[in-house]
């Protein structure tokens, strides 16, 4: 059975953590001898948390099991007034009748990989709106006296901005602040986020030992970045593998990431031991590597069954070409179509500069049959069985 020490180690030595501050050894002490409070703050902003959001709350939920005081802070007063961090412009603001709905959302996805129902030692949910909407014009400007405008401008994002000359409000400086007061109102011991939060996490730590005399820990969390091209996960870029799928999807969407991703997600979004995961032989069997990763994380999210199910049905769809039963059927009334026609059937969301592109790099099959014409007519007499790519399936079947 593993000491206390050797389970701590194994969680800082991992690779998910980048770096702890103050010191890792100051922390690996107080992880060993008190009990601490640790808190990840994120601006729920849309609903599309992906596995790089997951393996925050899956390190939260370790340093839970240990026995510490964990809480997922949703910033309902922070989400309307927009996080400049990593951005060349203003985000949108959102109202908070949005922002608890996003919450309600992350709580059920983020559910199979963080406890929030233990009996003894709960995850907890907080909203900062709770304390930050209490504040006075007084409690403002005294802690915004406890930084400067340079210091605010060392950002980059900021530096950015200005030297393309584009605005930079007011109420961007005012969220770190903000942000920062979240440590002193939770009397925070350890705070967790991203590299890319650490500025915020510092004036948290800044402020809570003005005002509370207090240190704080920050670690900071790797963004999964692909080490090849810099790409993190992105709904908007279609590079992640998002929590609001269904076993099968998201199974598809990990075969769907690049190699070099492999042992990224198998570190980060499970706990196969590093010594398994290097004799895995990436580099020579990349896809039998990726189909244990694959169900590996569904099995996470969605349970065993449900991982060996999507484990089938990839090999049955992808491998052994069976097209899927349960793929959406579209009707039609006339009695022949253009490729073309065909995909804006059953792809009505995507463009035709898009499907054009799917089109002439051979992605996509009518009845088994690759088209590199997006013009060809086709007969509908017969259902047309189309496949785009290695995820998407539909039927056109004529009236």
């Amino acid at each position: 059975m593993k000491t206390k020490e050797q389970i701590i180690d194994e969680i800082l030595n991992r690779g998910v953590i980048v770096d702890i501050l103050p010191s890792r050894e100051e922390f690996k002490h107080k992880l060993m001898t008190e009990k601490l409070r640790f808190f990840i703050g994120a601006d729920p902003t849309n609903t599309s948390l992906h596995l790089s959001h997951a393996k925050n709350f899956m390190l939260l939920e370790e340093f839970r099991k240990l026995g510490h005081e964990v809480i997922v802070l949703f910033g309902d007063f922070t989400a309307c007034i927009g996080d400049p961090s990593d951005r060349n412009s203003a985000r949108a603001r959102l109202t908070p009748e949005q922002v608890h709905e996003f919450s309600a959302d992350w709580v059920r996805q983020i559910s199979p990989i963080i406890n929030f129902n233990d009996p003894v030692n709960p995850a907890r949910v907080v909203f900062n709106g709770d304390w930050l909407n209490k504040l006075t014009m007084r409690d403002l400007i005294e802690l915004a006296s406890n930084t400067t405008v340079q210091h605010m401008l060392e950002r980059d994002m900021f530096q950015k901005r200005m030297a393309e000359n584009r605005a930079i409000h007011l109420h961007e400086f005012l969220y770190p602040i903000f942000q920062g007061f979240d440590s002193v109102a939770l009397d925070a011991d350890v705070e967790m986020c991203g590299i890319d939060q650490t500025f915020n996490a510092l004036m948290g730590r800044t402020l809570l030992k003005k005002l509370k005399n207090k240190e704080k820990f920050i670690v900071c969390n790797n963004l999964m970045e692909n080490p090849i091209t810099g790409e993190l996960m992105s709904k908007s870029r279609g590079t992640g593998v998002f929590l609001n799928t269904d076993a099968n999807t998201m199974f598809g969407q990990i075969m769907a990431q690049p190699d070099e991703m492999i042992r990224i997600l198998l570190v980060n979004n499970t706990r196969v031991p590093l010594a398994d995961i290097d004799a895995l032989d990436i580099e020579h069997n990349p896809m039998d590597a990726k189909l244990f990763t694959a169900h590996k994380i569904v099995e996470v999210f969605h349970g065993t069954s449900a991982a060996n199910s999507a484990l089938e049905h990839f090999k049955n769809t992808f491998s052994n070409k069976v097209f899927p039963a349960n793929a959406p059927e579209f009707t039609t009334e006339r009695s022949e179509l253009s490729v073309m026609e065909i995909l804006q059937i059953g792809m009505p969301a995507e463009s035709k500069t898009e499907l054009r592109r799917l089109v002439l790099q051979n992605a996509v099959a009518i009845n088994d049959v690759k088209v590199n014409n997006a013009n060809d007519i086709l007969p509908t007499n017969n259902a047309l069985s189309v496949r785009v790519g290695r995820k998407t399936f539909f039927k056109i079947v004529k009236k």
